[in-house]
């Protein structure tokens, strides 16, 4: 996928979310997200970070610190996605009594973060406006909501609770994780 759809996906995913799970559910392999979607974003996010980090304050400027906001972003979102996708999974296991499904559950945690990547890149070069985080990380919610219609085939019974829940884990993965960095950062110093 070149960055160009990359883009272009990441776009469809926010604006037009239930077009966007159409075109993902017609993907031959579902392993793609990983190279093509996910890890080109979270070093886009890594590298926001370092820049933002860079043109903050470039008198005081600190590659260690710099390096270390920039690595706490890619640490969270990378452990993040897996740690959400195997909850994703296991939740669909005991609530939908399902299969063991981890490669569409990677797949359906991938674009579902399609929010938090896109906030990470634009508070990356812009921290200042950070309450957006707090906002608009709960677009998340329909993303995931559309998802769960449309690639993960959940009944309308449970949709709500399994929405709810997995928006929960996509939000709150990362989140967790970047505290832990942070505080082992400096702690470790």
């Amino acid at each position: 996928m070149s960055y160009k759809e990359l883009f272009n996906r990441l776009l469809l995913l926010i604006s037009s979310p239930a077009k966007a799970w159409e075109e993902i559910l017609v993907e031959e392999d579902r392993r793609k997200v990983l190279a093509g979607f996910v890890y080109p974003l979270i070093g886009l996010c890594g590298l926001a970070v370092f820049l933002g980090s860079v043109s903050l304050d470039f008198e005081a400027f600190s590659l260690q610190t710099a390096m270390t906001k920039a690595c706490s972003v890619v640490v969270s979102l990378f452990g993040g996605y897996f740690l959400a996708a195997y909850l994703v999974n296991l939740y669909g296991m005991k609530a939908l009594k399902r299969e063991q499904e981890l490669v569409l559950c990677r797949q359906f945690v991938g674009y579902s973060m399609s929010v938090l990547f896109l906030l990470d890149i634009v508070l990356g070069l812009f921290p200042g406006f950070f309450i957006l985080r707090w906002i608009l990380q709960f677009y998340i919610v329909w993303i995931v909501w559309e998802g769960a219609r449309k690639l993960m085939k959940v009944g309308e019974k449970k949709l709500l609770p399994y929405t709810l829940v997995v928006s929960a884990f996509i939000i709150v993965s990362p989140m967790m994780l970047k505290v832990l960095f942070d505080y082992l950062s400096v702690t470790l110093r």
